[in-house]
């Protein structure tokens, strides 16, 4: 899979290390792609024995790092959610209407982009009995547009 290009190539390496880790069902906009680097792991020991990483501006740089380097983790994404979808309890969806960062899998960027009308879909009174169908792309939805 092609994964998608960076929101602002300029500011990659520019956002902060915390960000909240996965969850939120949509994405927006990818931020950066990140190499996580272990020296416990056997990478370079640059941070005093803690973690860090390199970010890239395309995944295809990040994969090739990762795969080049000892003690590293395979890319993640950064992303940009700009309204989310939460589950903090099971089957209890919550529309959280406030923008926030993310680390993802990047296999979670194989889910369709967010449109304008991914969320209303998927809480729709007549959505699938699987209402993430709409999310992986896999439910038929109205004129999408963004």
């Amino acid at each position: 899979m092609q994964y998608p290009p960076v929101l602002e190539p300029s500011k990659v390496g520019t956002y902060p290390a915390v960000a909240k880790a996965g969850g939120g069902f949509v994405w927006d906009a990818v931020l950066e792609y990140r190499v996580w680097c272990h020296p416990e792991r056997g990478a370079p020991d640059d941070e005093d024995g803690s973690d860090y990483y390199y970010a890239f501006a395309s995944y295809e740089d990040a994969d090739a790092f990762s795969r080049t380097n000892d003690g590293t983790e395979e890319p993640l994404a950064l992303v940009l959610q700009r309204e989310y979808i939460d589950e903090s309890i099971p089957g209890q969806y919550v529309h959280v209407q406030e923008q926030r960062i993310t680390e993802w899998p990047v296999e979670f960027l194989s889910r369709p982009q967010r449109d304008t009308m991914t969320i209303p879909e998927f809480f729709a009174s007549n959505a699938p009995a699987n209402r993430l169908e709409i999310l992986r792309g896999l439910a038929p939805g109205k004129n999408r547009e963004i």
